[in-house]
């Protein structure tokens, strides 16, 4: 990615130099013009600065000609960029969610056992009823009280009776939940459209809370407050959600290091909200971690830049989250930080694609 900026900012030098080397001569010849010189010297220096001219030219077509392919590879390795962030924010994902679904996977499968017991007591009361109704004449059955009460204690009618509902509506709870992470986790991996759609910000916001629900939960709690009436945004809903998720795992990392230098509490908290400020919808993304100190805070949407240990974090995950914000949507991405008391990341994005905003779209 740098070394793309480099090499573009080497060619934009390069024109520069070309189009002051043709200034140079273009005043040289009005100075000899205004000096005075012989015909034959004007027009034999005419012809010399013509082909100059027209050399520096095409070298300047054909140096166009490779920023543009500069810039069209420079779109490329960002996109693979971004694609490439959000593959690996899933395998590491991947552990948490296969954890997430065997939890309720397993009392699942408890509480079918313990129904199919359950069945198996209840279908000998049923029988016992059947061959007292077999063995009686007309349209009265007799059965004894005792027989009753003793089959009743048999298979625990009691327990059966309290425990039976309880089972089932957990067990689709236990369904509810393993459905909704499935789907949630559906929608974040499933690539959208390269062109912006009309998206529910909330809904994005909920979809990655649920796929990171293993990442925070041991850590932190986190409370939504979200605009019911806020307005659809014309967005890219596969990396805006990437932004969201960059984001609340930097947050989750950052109550980690709190809470491991003894600052901090048990749990941290991770409060996110959205509200409407007119043409604009924003989103706020607060936690209680360790926050970022001062001289580092505009620094923080540089590439490559990170404060976390090896292995924790690479640098290119806020850095995506900025250009995601700035360039592909015309919103922006700003944090406030006091530190020891945690970060605050706020998104700010139009409602309404931007002209510009749709131009890049279809470049991508």
């Amino acid at each position: 990615m740098n070394r793309q900026e480099d090499y573009l900012a080497t060619l934009h030098a390069k024109l520069m130099a070309q189009a002051k080397t043709i200034q140079v001569l273009m005043d040289t010849v009005e100075q000899q013009y205004a000096g005075g010189g012989s015909t034959m010297e004007l027009l034999t220096q005419n012809l010399s600065l013509e082909r100059i001219v027209q050399r520096k030219t095409e070298h300047l077509r054909q140096q166009g000609e490779a920023l543009k392919q500069a810039l069209k590879e420079l779109q490329v390795t960002q996109s693979q960029l971004i694609h490439a962030n959000k593959l690996e924010s899933v395998g590491q994902l991947a552990a948490g969610i296969a954890h997430e679904i065997n939890t309720p996977t397993q009392f699942i499968g408890s509480n079918i056992d313990f129904l199919g017991e359950s069945f198996e007591g209840m279908q000998r009361i049923i029988h016992m009823l059947n061959r007292q109704v077999e063995r009686t004449e007309g349209d009265t059955i007799s059965l004894s009280k005792s027989m009753v009460n003793g089959l009743m204690t048999e298979v625990d009618w009691e327990y059966l009776e309290e425990e039976t509902p309880a089972a089932i509506k957990q067990s689709k709870e236990g369904v509810k939940r393993i459905a909704s992470i499935v789907m949630a986790m559906k929608e974040f991996s499933h690539p959208s459209s390269k062109e912006k759609a009309k998206n529910d910000i909330n809904k994005l916001i909920e979809t990655t809370v649920i796929v990171t629900s293993n990442e925070w939960k041991y850590v932190a709690d986190v409370q939504t407050d979200l605009d019911p009436d806020l307005p659809l945004v014309s967005s890219l809903a596969d990396e805006l959600g990437q932004v969201l998720l960059n984001i609340l795992v930097n947050a989750v990392h950052a109550i980690e290091a709190k809470i491991k230098e003894g600052g901090g509490a048990e749990k941290g908290l991770i409060a996110i909200s959205t509200t409407s400020l007119g043409e604009d919808v924003q989103i706020s993304i607060r936690d209680t971690g360790v926050g970022i100190p001062e001289d580092i805070l505009s620094r923080v949407f540089d590439p490559f830049f990170t404060t976390k240990t090896v292995g924790k974090g690479t640098g290119q995950g806020l850095a995506i989250a900025h250009d995601v914000v700035s360039k592909k949507h015309g919103g922006t991405l700003k944090v406030e930080s006091t530190l020891g008391e945690g970060a605050t990341f706020i998104i700010t994005l139009p409602i309404e694609a931007k002209d510009d905003d749709k131009s890049s779209d279809a470049n991508h």
